[in-house]
């Protein structure tokens, strides 16, 4: 079975900000695999679904983004789940949008859902899908520019972005990570 995870956080307000990228990440993988996001449990919203033979959950943390780990450990701890078969989805101001960069351990950068995983998964030996969305200009505060819309140049960039992960969560339903690194990197 495998867990893969989009970080973002919930309501109206937040919908297409760069923060909650790895939200738009699941919800087109939900479209694209067939898996309906129908169940709220571990406080976050998810589903199930077979994917090349191989058992995946979709998930939201309902958290909000400084709180993630915490759905992430819970639903991890009831399926029992070992840490190779998780993957995070999340925003990164390192990368330029339209770059995605993929990992299976590292920092928590500054990333506040990051720092909350390692912290609750006790670890920072997992795997993630990272999604380029910038720095903001200088001056610009960075909560308003990552709880802030796309340029309208940027669009098309993270949208082909957001399918290039797709399409490696799907990869890894069939190969090992490390090999999903090596063909998406």
């Amino acid at each position: 079975m495998k867990l893969i995870v989009g970080l973002g956080n919930p309501g109206e307000k937040y919908r297409g900000t760069r923060h909650n990228v790895g939200f738009d990440c699941i919800d087109y993988c939900a479209k694209e695999l067939g898996i309906e996001l129908n169940q709220l449990k571990f406080k976050s919203l998810y589903g199930k679904g077979l994917v090349n033979g191989e058992q995946v959950i979709l998930m939201k943390p309902l958290t909000y983004m400084n709180l993630s780990g915490e759905a992430i450990r819970m639903i991890r701890d009831y399926y029992k789940l070992s840490i190779e078969d998780l993957v995070v989805i999340y925003d990164d101001m390192d990368l330029p949008p339209g770059k995605i960069r993929l990992r299976q351990k590292g920092s928590a950068g500054g990333h506040n859902g990051i720092k909350s995983t390692i912290q609750q998964l006790g670890t920072n030996e997992f795997n993630r899908i990272r999604i380029g969305i910038n720095r903001p200009e200088p001056g610009q505060s960075i909560v308003n520019y990552v709880l802030g819309s796309y340029k309208p140049e940027e669009k098309e960039d993270v949208s082909n972005a957001v399918k290039q992960a797709a399409k490696a969560v799907e990869a890894w339903t069939e190969i090992p990570f490390i090999q999903v690194m090596n063909r998406f990197n």
